[in-house]
């Protein structure tokens, strides 16, 4: 495959980490809207999470149409398409404030989604293959910063906004007659309208500013003499049983740090935690996971391989779950939090080793790899009915066979039908 010279490689990169940066800004903001919806429509845990399932499932709905779309316009118009789709499904939430019909806010979030699974389509294989592959974690590392970071801001930007004086809200909701209450409810719905205007202006003018960018393509048609050689006779991605095994790995890692995410707050809340308090949570979850990046790209690949990286995230995630599941109130929600820590180098880590190989099939790998991603999907609603079923602490066990699996691809799956070294 044939990538920019390196002199124009810092421009890409900075281009690559303002997406992260809004697609992490964008998917960070659902930690805020899941509580604050369950207020504003009355909804119970089960359908609150339903808030991860429509921003989701996009990227398995989607991912096929989205390679289409990178094949048909390639990776730079991809992007801007990308942008363009999340700012359409941006402008859908004032309509859903309106309203307060959550169906309708449903809609913006699959909108969102879709518009961000083009946009992760095409800039995670870019930034993997931009460079060596022995230093794709550390790259992609570098845009998990720019995520996380946005991912921090996210739900303390809009929680300021929706949840201001929230307690009291919801205090004074319970003393009020029904017309009075829908009154308080619309009022609350509106809040999100602001803040979700200038979400739409920030997108336009980032897409118009990608479409006219020096933003080089990447000719990932093109493979070497040993990628080719390897490849030989291969018509089905299927046939590369390591990519489909780091899939699944993504779509288990993607369910356990949305979980992490955008749980900690109502677990901090079901602590008797006030909710003006435990709304700081998910900003902890991502400081922890931006210290993660920190270390990958201090030690990855000089002191440690992005596969070895992945072993020790996995058995982290692991302890850290069961500790969480019966150690005192306090210790629990630290390990929830520190959980962000071990998801930190997941992601940067299944992506090049799931890829390693693909030459021509990058693409359409890429597309199963962002459907994968759906993942975030299936697992909160499934912690939600948990949590409505016995507690929001004991609802983490889902976590548990998630992270072990996580383990066997990065232990054994990640070399299943090719020979293969850490990488």
């Amino acid at each position: 495959m044939t990538a920019p010279a390196k002199k124009s490689a810092i421009n890409p990169v900075i281009i690559i980490g303002a997406l992260f940066f809004i697609f992490g800004f964008v998917t960070w903001m659902n930690s805020v809207l899941i509580p604050y919806l369950r207020i504003a429509c009355e909804l119970n845990n089960f359908e609150s999470f339903l808030v991860a399932s429509a921003f989701y499932i996009a990227y398995l709905l989607m991912a096929k149409p989205s390679a289409w779309v990178l094949k048909k316009y390639g990776f730079k118009n991809g992007m801007a398409i990308g942008l363009a789709i999340i700012a359409i499904g941006a402008l859908i939430f004032i309509p859903a404030a309106l309203t307060r019909i959550y169906a309708v806010f449903l809609l913006g979030l699959f909108v969102q989604g879709t518009g961000l699974a083009v946009l992760q389509s095409a800039s995670n294989p870019y930034i993997t293959i931009i460079g060596p592959p022995e230093s794709a974690a550390k790259r992609i590392s570098i845009m998990g910063i720019f995520n996380k970071f946005a991912g921090v801001l996210a739900p303390l930007a809009l929680g300021a906004v929706v949840l201001k004086n929230i307690d009291a809200f919801t205090a004074n909701l319970a003393k009020l007659s029904p017309a009075e209450k829908l009154t308080e409810l619309n009022e609350l719905a509106s809040r999100v309208i602001l803040p979700y205007v200038l979400i739409v202006i920030v997108l336009v003018i980032l897409a118009v500013l990608i479409y006219f960018s020096g933003l080089p393509e990447i000719d990932t048609d093109h493979e070497d003499e040993n990628v080719a050689a390897a490849n030989s006779g291969k018509t089905s991605i299927f046939e590369f049983p390591h990519l489909i095994i780091g899939v699944i790995a993504l779509f288990f890692y993607v369910g356990a740090e949305v979980i992490a995410g955008d749980s900690i707050i109502g677990y901090g809340v079901s602590h008797h935690i006030p909710l003006s308090e435990a709304r700081y949570l998910a900003s902890a979850t991502l400081i922890c996971m931006v210290v993660g990046y920190f270390a990958g790209i201090i030690f990855i690949p000089k002191y440690i391989s992005q596969q070895k990286a992945l072993v020790y995230s996995a058995v982290l995630g692991t302890v850290l779950t069961v500790i969480a599941l019966f150690a005192p109130k306090w210790v629990s929600i630290s390990c929830i939090a520190l959980l962000g820590l071990a998801n930190s180098l997941m992601w940067p880590a299944i992506w090049p080793l799931a890829l390693s190989g693909l030459g021509r099939f990058t693409k359409i790998g890429s597309s199963l790899l962002v459907m994968g991603i759906a993942g975030a999907a299936v697992f909160p609603p499934i912690y939600g009915l948990l949590v409505d079923a016995m507690t929001a602490q004991t609802a983490y066990i889902i976590l548990v066979p998630i992270y072990l699996f996580i383990l066997y691809f990065a232990a054994i799956g990640y070399k299943k039908g090719k020979h293969v070294v850490a990488v």
